[in-house]
């Protein structure tokens, strides 16, 4: 019978305790990756008309559509969006994802273009009383921009490319504008703005939020916008490590630029490494209200 030193236990036990809460962090992180939580937001805004008073805009983003990571996400988010019932939806970007690391060898920017398609056909089953309105993210833009639009479009899906439409309400209107994407496209905000009439309240869609200290040059409300994930992995001490360009400064959650409210919604699906951890996917449901003094 062989004997088992004290020291031999310890160690025997310490990888034992590590291989546990290795295993505990993985099966948290995929519970976490495929359960999209529900954000809910009152935001006043100064300009907002009365008859918008309790409008209610949903917000989805970075959907990153793959078959065998991001479907399940995608569809539960879809699920509690629909309950919701809300005004409209809001999608800010990125429902494809360019090949990264060994995938360049095997894949095209335009070939990733194609999930754009199925995406676009479960998106189609969003249900609100004005529909959806999208703009382009960087992984969108860099691949092939004009497939990801004609695919969105061709679903009921309306895209927003330096474009703005008025919402029109008991004889009151508020704004809805959306700019290219900032890292791969051509971003135009004073073009997008040009024909709105001064005083009259706008919703900026821009995929990128630390673009807000551009936009918040012009006279806009509220900025929604997606691209951090949130930093997808976010860890004690470290932080999120993974956080990508223009979404270093403004990563997650509420914030005030000056007059302009900004939020950064934490996406959807994944990019590189399929897990979340303290970074949930999320549904943000945004009831405006009018800003009493």
């Amino acid at each position: 019978m062989a004997v088992v030193t004290r020291r031999v236990f310890f160690q025997g036990a310490a990888a034992v305790a590590a291989a546990g809460f290795s295993g505990g962090i993985l099966l948290s992180a995929f519970g976490e990756t495929t359960h999209p939580r529900l954000t809910r937001l009152e935001l006043p805004l100064p300009r907002l008309p009365e008859a918008f008073d309790g409008f209610r805009i949903v917000q989805l983003s970075d959907f990153h559509y793959d078959e065998e990571f991001t479907i399940v996400p995608i569809r539960r988010a879809m699920e509690i969006a629909n309950q919701l019932q809300p005004d409209l939806f809001v999608l800010t970007g990125d429902f494809v994802t360019l090949p990264v690391w060994v995938d360049y060898i095997t894949s095209t920017r335009k070939g990733s273009a194609r999930a754009a398609e199925p995406c676009a056909v479960m998106l189609r089953e969003l249900k609100s009383r004005l529909g959806s309105y999208a703009i382009l993210g960087n992984h969108d833009a860099d691949s092939d921009a004009g497939f990801v639009i004609e695919s969105l479009q061709a679903n009921g899906i309306q895209v927003l490319r330096n474009r703005a439409i008025a919402i029109e309400q008991n004889g009151a209107r508020l704004w809805l504008a959306g700019v290219d994407d900032v890292i791969n496209g051509k971003p135009d905000i004073a073009g997008t703005l040009r024909a709105i009439p001064a005083q009259e309240a706008i919703v900026m869609l821009a995929h990128e939020p630390d673009f807000a200290d551009d936009v918040a040059k012009f006279p806009v409300d509220l900025q929604l916008s997606g691209h951090s994930h949130w930093g997808q992995v976010r860890l004690p001490i470290v932080g999120a490590p993974m956080l990508p360009d223009l979404a270093i400064k403004y990563p997650w959650g509420l914030r005030q630029i000056g007059p302009m409210t900004l939020y950064t919604n934490a996406g959807l699906g994944t990019i590189r490494v399929p897990m979340r951890i303290n970074a949930p996917p999320e549904v943000t449901e945004i009831t405006l209200r009018v800003k009493r003094s």
